[in-house]
């Protein structure tokens, strides 16, 4: 599917996820799922697995399901005279040039509802290689009387699968699964017989079926999220009481957050060797490079400021959170042919990577209004000096990424003129890199403005400076379209984080102002 030779346990995690947004069902992983669809058919016909937007009420009233129902059953798809309900609507929304979001989740639950009927009825479970075929096509067990299969081969692929379900239910019942077993070792041989020439290798398979396991950028959110938080405590505790206790327990949460770093350099490289191309080459991928970028550069500041490894690994934990939310698709394909190209490496490693300074500019400078808020009297002193620190590291940060962001957006002119015959075509992609390189030298250069050359300016304004990177990362993909838009899938809203995210950012920059004019500011001699 989508032309890349997977496991079938990659293969049914993806059709879990494209139909009901899920990894699971109930207390079944999706091998079990996959089993159970292949032995069981019929009865998933009523089990309510395509999954609706929650604020799609309207297509709810078409098939004819509770408002308040998050999951459909493919016989809800159907009148009782066997006709598909979405017929119409489906004919309608692919005459649109322009969709509507009505027509969006029409066309998206259609997809649901095809790749399930596929799943139910065993087309796309393409397990069997065409015997000396000069194209290596693969076929389903119900494709074989228009295959090509002949003889032998023909009787072995329409009866193995079905036997093996039966030996599956048997199994059930009995506990022994040894015959089930041997079937699954049969159909095993006959790929590596029949369709070498495309079958990865075991190890290439091992170290797929090892990531899907133990999902590392999933996991890793978690970690990285207590390692963080360990460390925020022990800094703080260290700013107001220095013993070496203290100092020794930095250490020991440092060691654990390069270790989780090095982990995720690990996941990586796997995603890179499973994929055969950079792991930056869509939403997801680029999601979890940025927050290991971001984490890189942390690490590389840790000598200089515990307190920004602390926030830095914070923040990787929230992007490796956002990037596992269900409209983010973590599949690995295969390349879009514009992107299969050396620049990926190298326009796109620069420019996705810059937005990991960036994003530590944006932490450091609501941990430095924090700071603001919390002085008083008696820690002023104290303050001042971890406010010194954060700023110092911050203005590093930005100056970085600024540094990679303009590289990065030549060397895409470069690119763009091989791809498209010009160098710039104001895309929205190319206009909102060149606008966060201008917001961004701007902060920079505030310092050369008297009235703007504070320390609570600069922190404050290398935090709202980062709207304009969510932007153009986020926001010209799911809201605007251009030569830029590879992706395919669902857009997504604003998420409300992010409108939080502003909202919280305003509240900060206030309270954090109040106790600036009141401890910090200059007063002016009468």
């Amino acid at each position: 599917e989508g032309g890349r030779m997977k496991p079938v346990n990659t293969f049914a995690s993806e059709l879990l996820r494209k139909v009901s947004k899920k990894d699971s069902y109930k207390d079944m992983d999706a091998n079990q799922v996959v089993v159970s669809m292949l032995t069981n058919p019929r009865a998933w016909y009523f089990v309510p697995f395509i999954y609706i937007k929650k604020e799609n009420t309207k297509v709810r009233d078409l098939i004819g399901i509770p408002h308040d129902q998050k999951y459909a059953r493919f016989s809800d798809l159907f009148t009782e005279k066997g006709e598909y309900k979405l017929t119409d609507e489906v004919s309608k929304a692919h005459k649109k040039k322009i969709k509507d979001k009505y027509e969006e989740s029409i066309l998206n639950i259609d997809g649901r509802a095809n790749l399930l009927f596929g799943a139910l009825g065993g087309s796309i479970f393409k397990f069997f290689p065409l015997p000396e075929d000069e194209n290596n096509k693969w076929f389903s067990f119900i494709e074989v009387r228009h295959s090509g299969f002949k003889g032998e081969d023909s009787l072995y692929v329409s009866n193995i699968l079905p036997l093996y379900a039966g030996e599956v239910v048997a199994g059930a019942k009995s506990k022994d699964y040894s015959r089930a077993e041997e079937y699954l070792e049969s159909i095993h041989k006959y790929q590596r017989k029949y369709g070498s020439a495309v079958v990865p290798s075991e190890r290439k398979v091992e170290l797929e079926l090892f990531y899907n396991e133990y999902d590392i950028f999933k996991s890793l959110f978690s970690y990285y999220m207590l390692a963080s938080l360990l460390m925020f405590i022990v800094v703080i505790i260290n700013i107001f009481n220095d013993k070496k206790l203290i100092r020794v327990l930095i250490k020991i949460c440092i060691g654990i957050i390069l270790l989780l770093f090095a982990y995720h350099t690990v996941g990586l490289g796997i995603r890179w060797y499973i994929s055969g191309h950079a792991p930056w080459s869509n939403g997801y991928e680029s999601m979890i490079y940025v927050s290991w970028a971001t984490m890189l550069f942390g690490v590389i500041f840790a000598k200089r400021s515990p307190l920004t490894l602390a926030a830095t690994t914070f923040v990787t934990s929230m992007l490796l959170m956002v990037a596992h939310w269900n409209w983010m698709d973590p599949s690995i394909g295969n390349l879009v042919p514009v992107l299969d190209s050396y620049w990926l490496m190298v326009h796109v490693a620069i420019i996705v990577a810059s937005y990991g300074p960036f994003t530590i500019g944006m932490i450091l400078g609501m941990l430095a209004l924090l700071l603001y808020i919390f002085t008083n009297k008696k820690n002023k002193k104290k303050m001042s000096l971890a406010i010194n620190e954060i700023t110092t590291i911050n203005e590093m940060s930005l100056t970085i990424g600024l540094v990679m962001l303009t590289i990065g957006n030549f060397l895409g002119g470069i690119w763009a003129n091989e791809s498209w015959g010009r160098y710039w075509g104001w895309d929205p992609k190319e206009t909102w890199a060149l606008i966060s390189i201008i917001v961004y030298a701007f902060v920079l250069h505030m310092r050369l403005i008297p009235g703007l050359k504070s320390k609570y300016t600069f922190n404050m304004m290398s935090v709202f400076a980062f709207a304009s990177i969510l932007m153009t990362y986020l926001g010209v993909n799911h809201l605007l379209s251009g030569l830029h838009s590879y992706a395919a899938g669902e857009s997504a809203a604003v998420p409300n984080q992010i409108w939080g995210w502003l909202g919280l950012s305003v509240i900060l920059s206030i309270l954090a102002f109040i106790k600036f004019k009141k401890f910090y500011k200059k007063k002016k001699k009468s």
